[in-house]
C-alpha cells in the first residue's frame, strides 16, 4: 500500500484540474467561518457550507496545497490543544509523524488535564472536565483516536458514548445548606428585572461589552439568584469576570440551560480526564512516530520581523541546564500554548497547606506566561498577556483530592448519591454546592473507580471552593492557609458530621492544589488583548490554547483547545477545508422557547398562551416547550397576549353578526 505522504500533491488532485483551475476558493478559503456574522443564504456563490453547518459532511479531509513530507513541526506544549494539533498535522496536513516534535517543561504530557496517584499515597487530579454532546471538534478527533478499554475498532467516542447511553447524569443534592439538608433547587429564582437583563446581553454585540465585569451588569438580586449560584459554581465565573465571556458561555450552553440547576443537561467520562482522554491520545500519537521532548523550557522564539511579515528562524530552549537553540528552515512550523491556567500550581497534604498566604508580587513571573509575554513584547499582534496575570486574588482559586477509604463522609456521600458510590454508575451527578459556606465550597464523586487501577474500596471525591479570601465557617482561616484536615474540617461541618471528624480524617488522604491562573482566561479583555490563532503577518508560526481569540467560542473547556489546534493547523497549511463555528442550536426556535420558559422557572412566559393556539393540532406543535409545571394536554393559565388574542377574535365576531 502507497503511503499517501509518498505521493504529491498533484497526484492527489490530478484528475481534478478542470475544477481545481476554475475555482475562485481553492487556496482562499476562510478557515474559521463566523457565523455570528452571516447570513444563512443560498447563492450561485455559495458553495462551502455555512459557518455553523455541522454533520458529517465536515468529515472531508482536507487537501494540503502542497507537500509536507519533509517539513518540520515543533509544538510548545502537550496539553489537549498541542496533542490535537500533532493529530491534524497527520491527518489533514499528511505531515511524516516522525517530523512532528512536542517540547514539554514538565516530565509527562497532558498539560492541565492531569489525574495520577494510587490508593497507598492518594490520587490528585487538579480539576475535571464538565462535557457537553455538542462538542463539534473535540468528537471530531476522538471518533478517531482508538478506545481505551473497547477493542478495535471501536474509538473513544463509541467508549464515551456507551457510558453516558447507558448511565444518564443528575443530581438529587445539587445544593445543601445548614449543615447537610438538601436545599431546594428547582428555581433560577430570576425576577423580571433580571430576566430582561439576560435577554438583553444576549442581544448586545460583543464589541459593546470589552473591559466589563459581570457585576458591573447585573444587580444585587441577579448576583444573590439561585441562576447564579448554579452558573458561577458549575463554571467558576467570578462577580469580577469577563462579562463578555459570560454572553459567550450563555450562547455556547442556550442548548443546556433547561438541565443547569439539576446538571442533567451534563455528560462525563467513564474516568478521569487523563486516563479518558490523554492516555489513548498519547498513544495513538507515539505509535505513529510523534516524538516529545520532556524538561524542555522554551524561553524565546527568535524571528525575523520586517515589512513582508513575521518568521520564526529558531526556538531559544533550556535542555539539561543548557541553552540549545533548535533552528527552523522556511519549511518548517512552530505552535505555542500561551499561558497557561495551572502553572505555578502549590501542593499540599493532610499536614500542610499549599500556600499561607497569597502573594501578587510575583504573578506572571513563570515559564509559559514569560514566553507569552517575551512573544508580546516584540509586537502588538501578539496580545497582551499581562491582562491575564497580573492579578491572581481574582484569577485564583484551590481544589482538593479525597481518597477515601469507608468513613463517616462516604456513608454521608451515599444520602447525595444518585446511585450506590461503588456502583459504576453515576453518583452525585456533578458538584454538590454548599450555599452558606464562607469558601463557596462544592464537591463532587464522579462515577468510580475514577482511576483504572483503583481498588474497590476506595472512592475519589473532589473539593473546590471560588472565596479564596474569606475565612472558614468552622476553621477560621482562609482556604489557602488550611492543612487538608483542616479542609475536611470544614467539610465535615457543612456536612453534619463534624463530631465523626476523626474517623473521617483516619481514613482520607488529601492532596490540595492552589492554582494562581485557573480562571484567569475569565478576566475581563477586550479585542486585541487575546492574539489570534495565526497572529497577523505570521508565517510558520501559530498559537492555541486558552488565551487565543476565536469568533464564538468559549474558554475552559476541551473543545476550544481542539478548535485552536485545528484552526492553527487549516490555515498555516491553507487547508482547503473550514472549521465550523459552534454548534449552531443557539438559533434554533424549539431551544430559544425553551430557554425563555426556563428561565422564568416554566411559567409561562408572555406570548406563550398565544403561540399554543396558534400551533395547536399542527406539525409545529411539539417545538412549544413543557414545563415542570404542565403535562402537554393539560390547560395551562392564558398569558396577556392570549387573553387580548381572545378579545381581538370576539371583536371581529362582532362585525360578522
Amino acid at each position: 500500500m502507497v503511503n499517501q505522504n509518498e505521493l504529491s500533491m498533484n497526484n492527489i488532485t490530478s484528475k481534478f484540474e478542470n475544477f481545481i483551475q476554475a475555482s475562485d476558493i481553492y487556496g482562499k478559503v476562510d478557515h474559521q467561518p463566523d457565523a455570528s456574522k452571516e447570513t444563512p443564504r443560498n447563492t450561485p456563490e455559495k458553495s462551502m457550507p455555512f459557518s455553523d453547518q455541522i454533520g458529517n459532511y465536515q468529515r472531508n479531509k482536507g487537501i494540503p496545497v502542497r507537500s509536507y513530507k519533509n517539513s518540520k513541526a515543533y509544538i510548545v506544549g502537550s496539553g489537549i490543544g498541542g496533542l490535537a494539533t500533532a493529530y491534524y498535522l497527520i491527518r489533514d496536513g499528511h505531515f511524516t509523524p516522525e517530523n512532528i516534535t512536542f517540547i514539554e517543561q514538565l516530565p509527562i504530557e497532558g498539560g492541565s488535564l492531569d489525574g495520577a496517584g494510587n490508593a497507598k499515597d492518594g490520587y490528585i487530579i487538579r480539576g475535571g472536565r464538565e462535557m457537553d454532546c455538542t462538542y463539534e471538534n473535540l468528537w471530531d478527533l476522538f471518533q478517531d483516536i482508538p478506545a481505551l478499554e473497547m477493542p478495535p475498532p471501536y474509538s473513544v467516542l463509541d467508549e464515551y458514548r456507551l457510558v453516558n447511553d447507558n448511565d444518564s447524569n443528575y443530581s438529587i443534592a445539587r445544593l445543601i445548606h445548614e449543615q447537610g439538608k438538601v436545599r431546594d433547587f428547582s428555581k433560577f429564582g430570576l425576577n423580571k428585572k433580571d430576566q430582561l437583563a439576560l435577554i438583553k446581553l444576549l442581544l448586545k454585540k460583543k464589541e459593546e461589552l470589552d473591559d466589563i465585569t459581570i457585576e458591573a451588569y447585573f444587580g444585587k438580586s441577579f448576583l444573590e439568584s439561585n441562576f447564579w449560584t448554579f452558573w458561577r459554581t458549575m463554571f467558576a465565573f467570578e462577580n469580577w469576570h469577563s462579562l463578555l465571556e459570560f454572553k459567550l458561555y450563555m450562547h455556547r450552553f442556550l442548548h443546556a440551560i433547561d438541565g443547569l440547576h439539576d446538571l442533567s443537561s451534563l455528560i462525563f467520562p467513564k474516568y478521569n480526564q487523563y486516563d479518558s482522554f490523554v492516555t489513548p491520545l498519547g498513544r495513538w500519537l507515539k505509535e505513529k512516530g510523534v516524538k516529545i521532548r520532556f524538561d524542555a523550557l522554551v524561553k524565546d522564539l527568535d524571528m525575523l520581523i520586517n515589512a513582508e511579515g513575521k518568521v520564526v528562524k529558531g526556538i531559544i530552549t533550556e535542555q539539561e541546564g543548557k541553552e540549545v537553540i533548535i533552528p527552523l528552515t522556511a519549511d518548517d512550523y512552530v505552535i505555542v500554548t500561551t499561558g497557561s491556567m495551572t502553572e505555578d500550581t502549590s501542593y499540599g497534604n493532610n499536614v500542610t497547606a499549599p500556600v499561607l498566604v497569597v502573594d501578587n508580587s510575583t504573578s506572571g513571573q513563570s515559564a509559559g506566561w514569560k514566553l507569552w509575554k517575551n512573544l508580546a513584547a516584540k509586537s502588538p499582534v501578539f496580545g497582551k498577556p499581562e491582562k491575564f496575570c497580573s492579578n491572581i486574588e481574582k484569577s485564583s482559586w484551590e481544589s482538593v483530592t479525597l481518597t477515601c477509604r469507608p468513613s463517616a463522609l462516604v456513608e454521608k456521600l451515599k444520602t447525595y448519591a444518585v446511585n450506590d458510590p461503588y456502583s459504576g454508575k453515576t453518583v452525585t451527578g456533578g458538584i454538590i454546592t454548599i450555599t452558606d459556606s464562607n469558601w463557596l465550597m462544592s464537591f463532587t464523586c464522579n462515577r468510580q473507580p475514577h482511576f483504572p487501577t483503583q481498588p474497590g474500596d476506595v472512592l475519589v471525591l473532589w473539593v473546590y471552593a471560588l472565596f479564596m479570601d474569606k475565612e472558614g465557617n468552622y476553621i477560621k482561616k482562609t482556604m489557602p492557609a488550611c492543612t487538608g484536615n483542616e479542609i475536611l474540617s470544614e467539610l465535615c461541618y457543612h456536612l453534619g458530621i463534624v463530631e465523626q471528624v476523626d474517623n473521617v480524617i483516619a481514613n482520607t488522604i488529601v492532596h490540595t492544589a492552589y492554582m494562581p491562573y485557573i480562571t484567569s482566561m475569565f478576566m475581563p479583555r477586550a479585542k486585541g488583548d487575546r492574539p489570534q490563532v495565526v497572529p497577523d503577518g505570521c508565517s510558520n508560526l501559530a498559537l492555541i490554547g486558552q488565551f487565543v481569540e476565536t469568533n464564538n467560542d468559549v474558554v475552559f473547556t476541551m473543545e476550544s483547545s481542539v478548535r485552536t489546534a485545528r484552526v492553527a493547523v487549516y490555515t498555516l497549511l491553507n487547508l482547503n477545508k473550514q472549521v465550523p463555528d459552534i454548534n449552531p442550536l443557539q438559533y434554533d426556535i424549539r431551544h430559544l422557547l425553551k430557554a425563555t420558559k426556563t428561565l422564568n422557572d416554566n411559567q409561562p412566559f408572555l406570548g406563550e398562551g398565544l403561540l399554543r393556539r396558534v400551533l395547536k393540532g399542527t406539525y409545529f406543535e411539539h417545538i412549544l416547550p413543557v414545563g415542570a409545571d404542565a403535562h402537554p394536554h393539560e390547560e395551562e393559565k392564558e398569558s396577556f397576549l392570549a387573553e387580548q388574542f381572545g378579545k381581538f377574535k370576539e371583536w371581529v365576531a362582532s362585525f360578522k353578526n
